[in-house]
């Protein structure tokens, strides 16, 4: 009670107070909008004043830039007046002190009217200095003076002339050079010779030239690079011209080892380089490198691109001058025997050849070679066969008028079979071998993304790769994809099938193959026909005895007809060390039989083989 009546006391009182802070509120409020109004109109005059300034500043800048072009316009008249003057002295460095001041003070005269006529005035102002510095720049170029180029590289460097300036260097040491090869082309050495002796001048001017262009320029690397580049296209004759007669003028059955010659002399002369280059790779433009890589490779690509049908020829001619065919048996049978070797010699070598001449690019082309080269001995060999027969009288009807028992046809023919079977071991050998050799050659040309369903997107993925790892220029030089793409792709899938199959399941050589088979069985029909041409001759000569016997002559001709068995295997076969096939096996069995036997014995046997023996023995059956 008591407290609610001081609360009521109170009342009156915090009405007033309510009131009053009511008030203060108020007139707060109309304060904070005066002060708002302030701010506002403040701000307005300052961004006024601010836009005032900045135009000032604008306007001092414009009359800055006017003062200046005025002064430079002064300048430039003033310099323009004075350069006939400057060009009597002759002194280069003054000159071109002045050309650059002229040079400075033109760039500020963008906007003048006339200021292309200036630039077109300057132009021929540099160019006279350039006339007038010329004798001075080769007498420096060729003495090789430091100092003199120095200051000449500073002058062109001022008047904005650096490339006028190279061109000079060029020109007298690529004129030294191409003297050079005129001189030795005109010689009598041999082509060989010859760029043997300009690739070691070349090599000894990029050390020489090297040396000193560290001393006066600042891309010396890049400098003696193009020098170069630039020497290898300005020879006369040129070098493709060079090798074009070079090839013309050679035997065709020597001309692959006159261009395996040249093109190791150009090879060891890159190798070369790429060592001296190696060190600084970095420092010189890789581009330039790359040009200079096909400037010496690139006269030799038709030739690479021509491998194929070049070692075809080549192997052709070697295979043709080892003729199978002799005049006697023997020889034709030893010369079958000796030409596996050098048939498979002959293979080896072409695989080295199609090393050193296209890195193993060119597998493709070796292919068909040996293809064409296995070819032409199958049919050489098949055609040997053939005489063998003929010279064996194989296909002679038999007669007993006269006949000696002779199995030296049928001993030759086993020997024929070995050289056949030696054949087929040394192909399959071979095979391994060149899948071992083409994978470890020309593998690294096989991008390990590659898929032949997305040829496309790996070519251009293994592009993008060569040009971002900055790899050496001279082992990227690819004269196949540059030059036969359709080929590359057809390299790319035989590495591709030799790494997924792997070596000792490729089929390279499946065609040469299945021609070495065939020979294979006609050796063995050889030995079969030699084997039956005895069977028919003992077999007429029963036939003979018998009708002599019916007309009672049969006592009169006994003691006169030789003694020779129906068996012949028992005294050739065991003395050659084997056993008879199943044919020959059953072929006895028939010949044995007695007549009223036969058919009993023939019944498990061949028919077709049953009615021969039944013909040439008379039998019915």
């Amino acid at each position: 009670l008591k407290l609610s009546n001081q609360a009521l006391q109170n009342m009156p009182r915090v009405l007033r107070d309510v009131e009053a802070l009511k008030q203060e509120a108020s007139f707060l409020k109309e304060q904070m909008v005066l002060v708002k109004e302030d701010i506002r109109k403040f701000e307005q005059d300052t961004v006024q004043s601010m836009q005032v300034l900045v135009e000032l500043d604008q306007v001092k800048s414009r009359m800055h830039l006017a003062a200046d072009a005025l002064q430079e316009a002064d300048k430039w008249s003033t310099l323009s007046a004075d350069i006939e003057e400057t060009f009597k002295t002759q002194d280069l460095t003054v000159i071109s002190s002045k050309l650059t001041a002229m040079q400075n003070s033109l760039a500020m005269l963008v906007d003048t009217p006339d200021y292309s006529e200036k630039c077109v005035y300057l132009e021929a102002l540099k160019n006279r200095l350039e006339a007038l510095a010329s004798p001075q720049i080769v007498a420096t170029f060729n003495s090789m003076s430091v100092d003199q180029a120095k200051l000449f590289v500073n002058v062109f460097t001022e008047i904005d002339r650096m490339p006028q300036l190279l061109a000079y260097y060029y020109k007298c040491h690529k004129g030294q050079l191409v003297s050079v090869w005129q001189d030795l082309s005109q010689s009598e050495r041999s082509l060989n010779q010859q760029l043997a002796e300009l690739y070691d001048t070349l090599l000894s001017t990029w050390h020489s030239q090297l040396q000193w262009s560290s001393q006066v320029f600042q891309n010396p690397y890049e400098v003696v690079t193009v020098l170069l580049i630039q020497t290898l296209g300005a020879l006369v004759p040129s070098i493709p011209v060079c090798l074009s007669t070079a090839m013309e003028l050679t035997p065709q059955e020597q001309r692959m080892d006159t261009l395996l010659e040249l093109h190791h002399t150009a090879a060891t002369f890159g190798r070369s380089l790429e060592q001296a280059m190696l060190p600084h790779l970095g420092e010189n433009n890789l581009l330039k490198v790359n040009e200079l890589v096909s400037s010496l490779y690139d006269p030799y690509k038709p030739y690479q691109l021509q491998y194929g049908d070049l070692e075809k020829s080549h192997l052709l001619i070697q295979i043709s001058a080892m003729p199978l065919e002799h005049g006697e048996v023997i020889d034709c049978v030893e010369e079958l025997s000796h030409s596996v070797g050098k048939l498979f010699g002959l293979a080896s070598v072409a695989v080295d050849r199609c090393v050193k001449l296209t890195d193993g690019l060119a597998v493709c082309g070796l292919l068909k070679a040996l293809k064409a080269l296995f070819t032409k001995y199958v049919s050489d060999f098949s055609t040997t066969l053939q005489s063998i027969r003929k010279k064996c009288r194989l296909e002679d009807t038999p007669s007993a008028a006269v006949f000696q028992e002779d199995w030296t046809t049928f001993q030759n023919s086993v020997r024929i079979i070995a050289t056949c079977g030696e054949l087929l071991r040394q192909c399959g050998a071979y095979e391994q071998q060149l899948s071992n050799k083409i994978l470890a050659t020309a593998g690294k040309y096989l991008s390990e993304s590659y898929s032949p369903l997305s040829l496309a997107g790996i070519q251009e993925a293994s592009s993008t790769e060569r040009k971002t790892s900055g790899r050496n220029p001279w082992q990227e030089y690819n004269y196949l994809q540059r030059g036969n793409m359709a080929e590359y792709n057809s390299l790319m899938e035989v590495l591709y099938s030799l790494k997924e199959k792997g070596t000792g399941n490729s089929s390279l050589l499946a065609e040469p193959r299945v021609a070495l088979t065939r020979l294979n069985q006609q050796a063995n029909q050889l030995a079969f026909d030699s084997v039956f041409l005895q069977i028919k001759h003992q077999l007429c000569l029963v036939s003979t005895m018998e009708s002599r016997d019916a007309g009672g002559f049969g006592e009169s001709y006994a003691e006169d007809l030789p003694t020779f068995s129906l068996s012949p295997q028992d005294n050739v076969m065991d003395a050659l060390g084997l056993q008879p096939s199943r044919t020959l096996q059953q072929i006895v069995t028939l010949l044995r039989a007695k007549p009223e036997e036969y058919r009993l014995t023939a019944k498990l046997l061949p028919r077709r083989l049953v009615s021969t023996i039944a013909a040439l023995r008379g039998l019915d059956h």
